[in-house]
């Protein structure tokens, strides 16, 4: 049986929290849960393009600024969003950049591994005190099937300084999306009924791709109607991880169709390198070096 948007429960009482929410994968996201119910933050870097995102939504949404490449945004949104919301049911770690050309977040990251991990990270350790209360809170975190090209954990040079790839770069970033999932649901485990979820798009249209290298430009209208799909379909393992009642902590959904480019979710398989348990834990304690944020787990 195929999951859809109308298998998402009804999600009257939960409270949620989108990064990257004004367009694309994070609007679906955000738009179809609070289609059904529930209580929507956008977690946006630009407050103007959140409020014209959150009118074309139905339902409870408001908008908070997140600037992921600012720790002190980070640390900002944080404390807003404690001073509001004194429980958090669902946290969507969604918004991203790829495939950009070399540059260097407030904080002096190199921009995907700043912006897609570090901002991540510090963001889920700021608030993460207010789901642990909650029963059948969840973390979700958006990876990519980019996570298994020229993906590896570069201890030696994570901030790209001595060389950079823009597309091994963007697979760093992801892969250490799924190694923060996997080693934050090792911790959760013994924490109450809170949960770490992963999952990915498959090949999604949206304006993510805007800085793809030329020769995937080129090839992209010739590709894409055979493989990718429309942003409200590349949604779905993110809804399902987020919402359905039997997903389980440590999971990754991913769509059903060829090369999970495209289709329904289900559960998939990430790469031999992201189960590395030794790779995961020191990938914590550096990304807890570097923002300066230690969790409550």
């Amino acid at each position: 049986m195929k999951w859809t948007e109308r298998d998402i429960p009804d999600q009257r009482g939960r409270v949620a929290v989108v990064t990257g929410a004004n367009t694309g994968l994070g609007f679906e996201t955000a738009r179809a849960l609070a289609g059904h119910g529930a209580s929507v933050v956008l977690a946006v870097r630009d407050i103007e393009k959140g409020k014209k995102a959150a009118a074309r939504m139905s339902g409870d949404v408001s908008v908070q600024e997140l600037d992921l490449t600012s720790l002190e945004s980070v640390r900002a949104a944080a404390d807003a969003l404690r001073a509001t919301h004194p429980r958090i049911d669902l946290l969507v770690n969604n918004a991203g950049v790829m495939y950009t050309p070399k540059q260097a977040t407030h904080d002096g990251f190199e921009l995907q591994f700043g912006t897609n991990h570090l901002g991540h990270f510090a963001f889920t350790g700021l608030v993460l005190d207010l789901l642990l209360p909650v029963a059948g809170s969840r973390v979700v975190t958006v990876s990519s099937v980019a996570h298994r090209i020229r993906a590896a954990i570069h201890f030696d040079d994570l901030q790209w300084e001595r060389s950079y790839g823009r597309v091994a770069a963007y697979g760093q970033s992801k892969l250490a999306n799924l190694m923060f999932t996997y080693e934050l649901q090792r911790r959760l485990a013994a924490h109450g009924t809170t949960i770490a979820v992963a999952a990915h798009p498959g090949l999604s249209d949206t304006e993510l791709t805007r800085n793809s290298p030329a020769v995937i430009r080129v090839l992209s209208p010739l590709i894409a109607p055979l493989a990718s799909q429309k942003p409200d379909m590349g949604a779905l393992p993110t809804l399902r991880a987020a919402t359905d009642d039997a997903v389980l902590g440590g999971q990754y959904y991913g769509p059903d169709g060829l090369g999970e480019s495209r289709g329904h979710p289900r559960v998939v398989t990430s790469s031999p390198e992201s189960y590395d348990v030794t790779v995961q834990r020191r990938l914590w304690s550096v990304s807890e070096e570097l923002t300066g944020v230690k969790f409550p787990v």
